[in-house]
């Protein structure tokens, strides 16, 4: 590899076979690193690349790209679809749960939960800790209850603001879970 200078690789994998390609056009011998797997100047494809990498020819990758953001979009489709459905489902479910003087701000943010990222994911989380310590469960129950839920960082937060909202012993378990 001697003979060969190092190109650092910066961008996607197309961008960096086309820079590979453009060293190769002007007759220079260039390899980089590209995500663990070295690619060489003079004997790179656009398909052989994707196939080290991806395992799929470029037209494969693309395709199943394609057919991943259509049956996202399908599934985008369809679940908002189904929001007022579940929005009531969800209401009825906060009444099982919360104090009566907590449901209208419930009602209140229910859609706006179903309607972001985590699809209404925190509505389950809360409540289910919400249940617990309404039913005089203990903060470590309620605990490993929330660490087992799955949460990423910002999910974790969330969850935690509701439950301060939401039930009485909320601050309480915020602290105690820090």
């Amino acid at each position: 590899m001697s003979e060969y200078l190092k190109m650092e690789s910066w961008g996607n994998l197309e961008s960096t076979v086309n820079e590979l390609l453009d060293y190769k056009n002007k007759g220079i011998l260039v390899y980089t690193d590209f995500n663990g797997t070295i690619l060489y100047s003079d004997t790179v494809t656009m398909d052989d690349a994707y196939l080290k990498i991806t395992g799929k020819t470029k037209a494969e990758f693309d395709k199943a790209q394609q057919d991943w953001r259509d049956n996202y979009e399908r599934e985008e489709r369809e679940f908002k679809a189904q929001i007022p459905k579940l929005a009531e489902e969800w209401k009825k479910k906060g009444r099982e749960i919360l104090a009566e003087d907590k449901w209208n701000y419930w009602d209140k943010i229910v859609p706006t939960r179903l309607g972001d990222l985590y699809h209404g994911f925190e509505l389950g989380c809360c409540l289910d800790i919400v249940k617990i310590l309404n039913n005089n469960g203990s903060l470590e129950e309620a605990k490993q209850e929330i660490q087992k839920q799955g949460h990423s960082g910002m999910s974790w937060g969330l969850v935690c603001l509701m439950i301060k909202e939401f039930c009485e012993r909320g601050e309480e378990f915020v602290e105690f879970v820090k």
